[in-house]
């Protein structure tokens, strides 16, 4: 068996993705974390009930690395007065806009009239080709902005999504300052994955990166650690059987 690439060792970058500003400020003394995404959702999970003030802290402690925070209106109006006060908190903020409303209305117009005020995005919750295309022809090519894919959401269909990172990556390819991000990890192997595919990002939640150290473990060791884990469950809950 090849032994992976140590997480350094890889070109793809790792944005940790949660709402935990602990453990954000915590993973941004990592080397190997270069940056952090949240939304809506992790926020809530994580207890957040002032979005400003959240963010705010957050900025105000992880000063040197990209972070993205999400619109959360469902009006394109009202995305944009949202997005341009979100872009004003600090010089690292990308500014989340959903790639539809809940409508399926596309969102190409907002992000050209961002994009094109100078405004730093991460384009979200796209799983389609035609969706990327839009996308690219959407962003000012002279503003940083993210194109995030939901890979795990692809694969959750049953779609290798692989070839779609791939072919997403061509089309983004002649805007250097537009970045490919893998979104929705479901697992430590999707980093080698996004690296397989030449995305240039990968959000991994906080409980994903805690796996980072079984990268290149012996698989025996770990077989038998597995038994020994079963043995010892078995054994603490005291069960017994009888004949009958």
């Amino acid at each position: 068996m090849d032994t992976p690439k140590k997480i350094e060792e890889l070109k793809v970058k790792i944005f940790a993705d949660g709402a935990d500003k602990l453990g954000m400020v915590e993973l941004s003394k990592r080397p190997f974390i270069k940056g952090f995404t949240t939304n809506p959702t992790l926020m809530r999970k994580a207890g957040v009930t002032d979005y400003a003030i959240f963010a705010k802290d957050v900025l105000s402690e992880i000063k040197d690395k990209p972070v993205s925070f999400e619109v959360f209106s469902d009006n394109f109006s009202e995305m944009e007065r949202q997005a341009r006060i979100i872009a004003s908190w600090a010089p690292n903020v990308y500014v989340k806009i959903p790639v539809t409303n809940t409508k399926g209305q596309s969102s190409s117009e907002l992000i050209k009239n961002l994009s094109s005020g100078g405004v730093k995005l991460n384009v979200t919750a796209i799983l389609t080709l035609p969706q990327i295309e839009t996308v690219a022809q959407s962003l000012n090519p002279a503003i940083p902005a993210i194109v995030s894919v939901f890979a795990g959401r692809i694969a959750d269909t049953g779609v290798n999504p692989l070839p779609i990172m791939k072919q997403a990556k061509n089309i983004l390819a002649a805007h250097p300052s537009f970045e490919l991000l893998w979104a929705s990890c479901r697992e430590l192997l999707n980093i080698y994955q996004a690296e397989e595919a030449g995305s240039d990002i990968i959000t991994v939640t906080h409980d994903i990166l805690k796996k980072i150290p079984m990268v290149g473990y012996n698989h025996h060791e770990l077989s038998v650690e597995t038994v020994k884990m079963f043995y010892e469950d078995g054994q603490k809950v005291g069960y017994t059987l009888y004949e009958s």
